[in-house]
């Protein structure tokens, strides 16, 4: 689908994605000022963020792939996953207190993350050639986010796939922990997680509710950056879609994720003052 922005309107709504991150005030819904607006209008936006980011100094350190369960995609009436960009001020550890006061809405979400060793390119990459490229794999919790309004002040209305994809796929943060493990040491469908807030069990899931399997969406985007001639790089972190639902966040609360054979770690959210 082609664009209906031009390459300033582009700049300016990357500017304006990054205020609201900013100053933690999220920008009203791009719908609401662009009738229009096509998907690739909303990934060209979100490349612009991205290169204004490591302009500014900041690092691609990986993606993330979202949107990977059916009944995501069928809520935002689309027919494929999405995807982010990972850059190195985003990354957290076990043990963490991570400063509520840097997000605006956050969320979090139960996941896997794939550490490549080897590039992955190509139009016909399959879950084989994934796990194959694959050093290790790792849990992961990733923190998400909305530098759009998630539901509009006015009418109520809540913000679409095309909101969510320019605001980096709603990518805010990840904490890393847990216990790495070969790709071929257990069956990565069967890799589950309990996830504790405050003591309380709040989610638990499987991997392979990520597409059947939290390899596939790494293939597919794999695929659909080859169509541009783009690589997932040696080394990057791939974030490999949430198995559980996003859980909300208020500074103070204090997580435990526990992913059994895979270890477990704890990070909470800082009060702010």
């Amino acid at each position: 689908m082609a664009r209906t922005l031009d390459d300033a309107a582009v700049l300016r709504i990357a500017d304006q994605l990054e205020a609201a991150e900013q100053n933690r005030c999220p920008r009203r819904q791009l719908r609401r000022d662009f009738a229009d607006l096509t998907l690739d209008d909303s990934y060209a936006i979100q490349a612009a963020w991205m290169v204004n980011k490591q302009a500014a100094g900041r690092r691609v350190l990986g993606r993330k792939i979202g949107l990977t369960s059916r009944a995501m995609q069928q809520a935002f009436g689309i027919s494929e996953p999405d995807y982010g960009t990972l850059l190195d001020d985003m990354f957290f550890a076990d043990g963490d207190a991570i400063p509520g006061d840097r997000f605006i809405v956050p969320m979090v979400e139960v996941e896997l993350a794939f550490v490549l060793g080897a590039p992955l390119s190509g139009e016909t990459v399959s879950i084989t050639d994934v796990l194959r490229a694959t050093d290790y794999v790792q849990p992961a919790i990733e923190i998400i986010d909305a530098r759009t309004e998630r539901v509009d002040a006015e009418t109520g209305q809540r913000r679409g796939v095309l909101d969510t994809i320019a605001d980096n796929a709603a990518s805010a943060g990840v904490v890393l922990a847990g216990r790495p493990v070969r790709p071929h040491d257990l069956d990565l469908r069967w890799a589950g997680a309990v996830l504790y807030r405050n003591g309380v069990v709040e989610e638990t899931g499987l991997a392979a509710g990520v597409l059947g399997h939290p390899a596939a969406g790494i293939a597919w985007l794999a695929r659909r950056f080859a169509r541009h001639g783009v690589a997932l790089e040696t080394g990057h972190v791939i974030l490999a879609g949430s198995f559980t639902r996003a859980l909300p966040v208020t500074p103070g609360d204090v997580f435990h994720a526990d992913y059994g054979r895979l270890g477990s770690f704890g990070f909470s959210f800082a009060a702010s003052g």
